[in-house]
């Protein structure tokens, strides 16, 4: 019989909070890091997450504290889970606080907007020597609270700290399979987010299911080329991480990033969107910096490209569509 895990995750929004639900129905030491002392007091006095997952209540022994060193000393295992603005300035102060044998893992989807560097590049910078892993798939924070059943992958390159992240979160609702490929799993989690929001575009201005169904596939493709000029495996890009993950947020209306692209559609503006969804939206920030990989990598992503130049240089939604019908025929497989 295994040892039972002490885990803390760090980031108090619905994916955070929902993972230390999960955690906690599975181990008996688990505390949630809020960074706002008064939203910690809360969430703990009031035994749930009312802003971001009302009515869920929290197990018994699901601890919420707001000091860095309560959430990290002693902690088995630090599962990160804050939006990737906070990223790199979360992992410095786990780092002063570190002890040895404790391990990270974060399940933060995106890239570091600010540099374009993937999140296991930030970890590398801020922890060198830290082993990598990252748990992600197709998930809904609400769906995860709720017991409602989930599948999700944890890529590690350490066959030992991934096992030891799956451990922390498998049972009950949620299995969890694991992977080598820590780049593909990061790739599809941050560009499916860019797809979500052509798919809410397509949708919001009322083109139908067909489009909605080339938008997937075609993206998909995006993706797998992609993948393999950086070295990403192209199987992990039709996994949980990938497909999977592209399935969800293109079609369900919980996903934010598609919701953006809804409300892009009907014709508002970036910023009234933002307002009207009320928290990060990933795939916004991501594909500020999408195309310039695909670039480098000397890659077209043209769905990835016409998102960009929807959110950030006022192309009109029909123009866009235009754009992408008018391209060249090409060969599926290219």
């Amino acid at each position: 019989m295994s040892i039972p895990l002490r885990i803390a995750v760090l980031g108090a929004g619905s994916w955070g909070t929902a993972l230390a639900m999960q955690s906690a129905r599975l181990n008996p030491d688990v505390v949630l890091w809020a960074r706002d002392p008064g939203h910690a007091a809360r969430l703990d006095t009031n035994r749930e997450n009312a802003r971001y997952l009302p009515s869920v209540r929290f197990p018994d022994n699901l601890r919420v504290v707001s000091d860095p060193n309560l959430a990290v000393h002693g902690r088995d295992l630090i599962m990160v889970a804050v939006p990737t603005s906070g990223f790199r300035e979360t992992l410095r102060w786990v780092g002063q606080r570190l002890g040895e044998g404790q391990r990270i893992a974060w399940a933060t989807k995106g890239l570091e907007t600010t540099t374009g560097a993937w999140l296991h590049e930030v970890l590398d910078e801020e922890l060198p020597g830290q082993a990598s892993a990252v748990l992600s798939g197709p998930s809904f924070a609400a769906e995860v609270a709720r017991e409602q059943p989930t599948a999700l992958t944890v890529a590690a390159a350490d066959t030992e700290l991934g096992e030891v992240v799956a451990r922390a979160f498998h049972g009950r609702s949620m299995r969890v399979y694991r992977n080598a490929d820590v780049l593909g799993v990061e790739l599809g989690a941050a560009f499916k987010n860019v797809l979500a929001i052509a798919a809410g575009i397509s949708d919001g201005a009322g083109f139908g299911a067909n489009a909605r169904a080339a938008l997937m596939t075609r993206g998909l493709a995006e993706l797998q080329r992609f993948g393999v000029a950086v070295g990403a495996r192209p199987q992990t890009l039709t996994g949980l991480s990938g497909l999977g993950d592209l399935i969800l947020t293109c079609t369900d209306d919980q996903s934010r990033n598609r919701r953006l692209g809804l409300f892009l559609g009907q014709g508002f503006d970036l910023e009234t969107a933002r307002r009207r969804i009320g928290q990060a939206i990933e795939g916004a920030d991501t594909a500020r910096v999408a195309a310039a990989k695909a670039d480098q990598a000397g890659v077209e992503m043209p769905i990835c490209a016409e998102v960009h130049a929807v959110l950030y240089r006022n192309r009109p939604v029909r123009e866009a569509v235009r754009r992408l019908l008018e391209r060249d025929p090409v060969a599926e497989d290219e």
